[in-house]
């Protein structure tokens, strides 16, 4: 009940995010191009900014969004295909994909680290991570008000945490940072580019 209900809540609001967020989202994929894997990809609003000759497989937990995001993947201009799975989890070999994208995700999966390690996991070396999410301020009374009505926004919100430092937990996980870029967006926003460990077969 609580997915279906966040699923029409995001229905919503997805119209006023995606005008304050849509630079950012086709900043997010420009230029990726081979195997791309995007994480919560939600109704599939950020498909139409793919490159068409990326090959994308789109994934989230919840079937009230899939659902949407099929009707979306058939209206891409390039491919998408979508699957039901758990960042935590990604039913999906070593090394399968050249990059993968998340877009205000890792705010609400339970555990970012376990989720950050199978994504270094899935990307091969030399591909690359990209994300755009909202993070924890780097002004200390914002933070502390951000800790604070994290308890209570978790509760309509799905899980989502306003106070996660994303940055910090992507390195923590072993990936090496490419670009970063902070920009407030009502909430504090990172649009951060990095690639796992490892050289790429062709140069070891």
């Amino acid at each position: 009940m609580r997915k279906r209900l966040f699923a029409a809540l995001y229905g919503r609001i997805e119209g006023r995010m995606r005008r304050s967020t849509e630079r950012y989202r086709r900043r997010l994929v420009e230029g990726l191009t081979g195997r791309v894997l995007e994480i919560g990809c939600g109704p599939g609003g950020g498909f139409e900014y793919y490159n068409p000759a990326a090959m994308v497989t789109a994934t989230d937990y919840s079937e009230h969004m899939l659902k949407r995001a099929r009707a979306a993947a058939a209206a891409a201009p390039g491919s998408v295909t979508v699957e039901r799975a758990d960042v935590m989890n990604l039913p999906f070999e070593h090394d399968s994909f050249d990059a993968a994208v998340s877009a205000l995700v890792l705010c609400s999966v339970p555990d970012p680290a376990r989720a950050l390690a199978e994504l270094r996991r899935v990307v091969r070396p030399g591909g690359e991570l990209r994300l755009f999410e909202h993070v924890r301020s780097d002004r200390g009374w914002v933070s502390v008000i951000q800790r604070i009505a994290t308890p209570l926004w978790r509760i309509p919100a799905d899980g989502c945490r306003l106070d996660r430092d994303t940055e910090r937990a992507v390195t923590e996980a072993g990936f090496e940072t490419i670009s970063s870029e902070r920009r407030s967006l009502g909430l504090p926003h990172i649009l951060l580019s990095a690639r796992p460990p490892g050289e790429p077969a062709s140069e070891r």
